[in-house]
């Protein structure tokens, strides 16, 4: 039978609210890691050096391929045996971050891919370095058809977050265990965990799409 508590709802919602800070702290590391990253790993693979790219390559889809759990775990549990120690919240800010990482820079690379070729020799005619050409005329130019992949993957980080909650990463699903632990009550805590990543996911995927928009009629795209 239905049994929704308000007064519980009242007394449980700033801890949850509390807790979505720092949901939206991981989210945000975590992408600003996996959008630098996944540029790195996507210029990795034009490069001339054809070992690196296919070392680079394989890793990418090997990262893509297995599950973000089981890489939060390796890093934070399979770690220390090889010497390495990290607290939850970083073990979980660099497990993020790769994961997504490898997802961006496939779009990164559709990306670059996008450009034509002429840019390239207009930028060897002028003399430009490879590092000058990438940045002053490809990567701009490779941007705006990336952001709407970029844009769906910020908000992928954010509903991937409560993952972190396995191994103590006190984020907003953590705290709803919490609640549902001390108390014997889950109704009240999971829904309004539902609803808090609907308030924010939602207006976040709109404002995207927004700006993609924006960003073509500046740049005279559409």
């Amino acid at each position: 039978m239905f049994d929704w508590r308000w007064d519980f709802t009242w007394e449980i919602l700033p801890r949850l609210l509390a807790a979505t800070g720092n949901t939206l702290i991981a989210a945000g590391l975590g992408y600003a890691i996996a959008v630098v990253f996944g540029l790195v790993l996507a210029l990795a693979q034009r490069t001339p050096y054809r070992a690196l790219t296919r070392i680079v390559r394989e890793t990418v889809e090997f990262i893509r391929s297995t599950p973000l759990i089981l890489q939060i775990f390796f890093i934070f549990y399979v770690g220390p045996q090889f010497g390495v120690t990290l607290s939850p919240w970083t073990a979980g800010m660099i497990a993020i971050g790769l994961h997504y990482a490898s997802y961006l820079s496939e779009v990164y690379r559709g990306g670059l891919d996008s450009v034509p070729r002429g840019q390239w020799e207009a930028a060897t005619s002028l003399n430009l370095s490879t590092s000058r050409t990438y940045y002053r005329v490809i990567i701009p130019q490779a941007l705006p058809p990336s952001l709407a992949g970029m844009g769906n993957y910020l908000v992928g980080i954010f509903k991937d977050t409560p993952i972190l909650s396995v191994i103590g990463v006190a984020e907003l699903m953590h705290a709803a265990n919490s609640v549902g632990a001390e108390t014997y009550r889950f109704l009240e805590p999971y829904t309004l965990v539902g609803v808090i990543f609907l308030a924010i996911s939602l207006p976040t995927a709109g404002a995207i799409r927004v700006f993609e928009s924006w960003m073509r009629r500046k740049l005279g795209m559409n």
